[in-house]
């Protein structure tokens, strides 16, 4: 499943190395997003049995994965973005293996070479394998039938952090997410229509709100005190631009609380702890 909004260009890459993985996937789910560019054109070109789901408007990244999850009919969920695809064409029959063997593995994920972190473009030893609080969704094959027992994605994330709250989820449920080296990611990191400053407000906005939605009381509210001075700790290493900047995002996490309170699925404050101690 891919979701992509106005990268064309990027996607179309993507798709042609889909195109050509063997074995071939059982079907390929992709949302454009609020698209106005040639999207269209990228996916009928090299994948043109892909089921395309067209968002007239952008509902976000988070939502739009949510659906394809809840669409999809294998039981195996391979995330990619636009701009990232796996190195190894027999990918789908490599992964295949951990699902069969491992019955609580919910998320296997790889290392990534993202032109984000050069040095990873030639790196050729990504450690062994461990399970983690948290993945990315430009790299990671999802055990749907386990997604369908947990709330899942959250819609209202729009963007951002909605990993490490959907690998709280399956750790609470006693399900395991793992990293593994047994492929690698291509990941071009197109940085088009991408703010730093932007998604670093997405980012700590949703880790408050997850915070509200799963940890439990009294613990939930040091939570929420650590995460506000965390952020506000790397807005200050960022520069005064950042800092005088970072209440607004301190608005978007209040408008909402209500709605976190309303639908709070806390975890047990065991399992918080143990997510919290994973790599």
């Amino acid at each position: 499943m891919i979701t992509t909004r106005n990268r064309a260009e990027a996607l179309e890459r993507t798709c042609e190395i889909i195109a050509a993985l063997n074995p071939a996937p059982d079907e390929v789910l992709i949302t454009a997003d609020g698209c106005a560019d040639d999207t269209m054109h990228a996916v009928r070109r090299h994948l043109p049995y892909a089921t395309v789901i067209t968002n007239k408007n952008a509902r976000g990244s988070v939502a739009c994965r949510d659906v394809m999850m809840r669409q999809a009919r294998a039981d195996l969920v391979f995330a990619l973005d636009d701009d990232s695809y796996p190195e190894q064409m027999d990918c789908i029959a490599l992964v295949g293996r951990f699902f069969e063997e491992e019955p609580k593995l919910a998320v296997l994920h790889f290392p990534q070479r993202s032109d984000e972190y050069p040095e990873t473009i030639s790196q050729t030893e990504f450690g062994a394998e461990h399970l983690t609080r948290s993945f990315a969704n430009s790299g990671a094959v999802l055990r749907r039938s386990t997604y369908l027992q947990l709330p899942g994605f959250e819609p209202r994330f729009f963007h951002m952090y909605e990993e490490p709250d959907y690998a709280l989820q399956c750790v609470a449920g006693g399900y395991d997410v793992l990293f593994s080296p047994v492929i690698t990611i291509r990941h071009h990191y197109s940085r088009k229509a991408l703010s730093e400053m932007r998604n670093h407000h997405r980012h700590a906005r949703n880790e408050l709100w997850s915070t509200l939605l799963r940890c439990p009381l009294p613990f939930a509210i040091g939570i929420v005190i650590w995460r506000v001075s965390s952020q506000l700790r790397y807005a200050c290493k960022r520069g005064w631009s950042w800092v005088i900047r970072e209440p607004l995002w301190w608005w978007q996490a209040l408008a909402g609380v209500p709605y976190c309170l309303r639908n709070r699925r806390p975890v047990s404050w065991a399992n918080y702890k143990r997510w919290l101690r994973l790599a």
